[in-house]
């Protein structure tokens, strides 16, 4: 029976491996999203650069409302992506810093929305820009791979055993010893992994729930007109497909979006956005309230 030192020696080299590797993880990420600020990110969902000389009447006009919010929250004008293959109503800002910043919009939005609602939406996603959201959002996406990684890490370690233990005829007691030591590291990391991810995704949910709040009252003050944003939600709530966006890597960035993006949890505590209804609530109330001063 191995002793408690003999599982720490064991332990704790492999520990400090795993967590050097797990921060590994999250820097290579972020560094790889990051690499050229926000297309990146847009480019991995399936996004598609808009030339600002278009001829497109839908993408002319989408870079007009582009270049009034720009104008309205003083932000240079982000380039502008359009997610061609995808029907969900929905938007994003990605980037780092207002000046790697860019505006995504799914072709369903495109197709959809008339100029008020997306006037609504376009501001909706400048909030974001001009608050620090997107930077927030980036690191979110760094830390909940790199602590993916470690779940991962100990499921292997465990598989590893349990395949190892089917060949392996006999064993000394010192491989004995360490197996154990090993086996007991492995699932401490799959626990410890998977709980992690489990606290960070509602972390990532709560934070990201409060800011749209936020961003949907800045669009109403950027837009002056508290109809566009509001009409453009019950639209989402109206359509069959909704928000979702069916690109691999929107579970990645489910929070950056304008409406969840994703089935898991759509109204729970994993839930990245607020139920439609309270965001409508609020925005009428800002609407009103903005009318009292008036």
């Amino acid at each position: 029976m191995p002793t408690l030192p003999d599982v720490i020696e064991v332990f704790l080299p492999t520990l400090g491996v795993v967590t050097a590797l797990m921060l590994m993880a999250s820097g290579g990420r972020l560094i790889e999203i990051t690499s050229n600020g926000g297309s990146t990110i847009a480019q991995r969902l399936g996004g598609k650069l808009v030339s600002t000389n278009t001829s497109k009447t839908k993408y002319r006009q989408l870079l007009n409302i582009v270049e009034e919010m720009s104008i309205a929250s003083g932000i240079p004008v982000p380039p502008v992506y359009v997610l061609e293959g995808e029907n969900g109503l929905n938007a994003f800002a990605a980037g780092m810093s207002i000046d790697d910043a860019v505006i995504g919009v799914t072709q369903g939005a495109l197709n959809t929305f008339n100029r008020d609602e997306m006037q609504g939406v376009i501001a909706h996603e400048f909030s974001h820009i001009l608050n620090g959201d997107m930077k927030l959002n980036t690191w979110l996406i760094g830390a909940i791979f790199g602590i993916t990684c470690l779940a991962q890490t100990g499921e292997s370690v465990l598989e590893g055993l349990s395949r190892a233990s089917r060949v392996r005829s006999s064993s000394s007691s010192d491989s004995s010893k360490a197996g154990i030591g090993i086996f007991a590291l492995g699932l401490a990391l799959y626990i410890i992994g998977w709980f992690g991810l489990l606290v960070s995704s509602m972390l990532k949910g709560a934070i990201s729930r409060q800011r749209e709040f936020l961003a949907d009252a800045s669009a109403v003050q950027f837009t002056r007109n508290d109809q566009g944003i509001a009409r453009a939600l019950i639209k989402i709530g109206s359509l069959s497909q909704g928000s979702m966006v069916k690109s691999r890597s929107s579970h990645e960035a489910s929070h950056m979006m304008f409406g969840q993006s994703c089935f898991d949890g759509v109204n729970g505590w994993f839930a990245t956005h607020p139920p439609l209804d309270e965001r409508i609530k609020r925005i009428d109330q800002v609407g009103m309230d903005a009318l009292r001063l008036m």
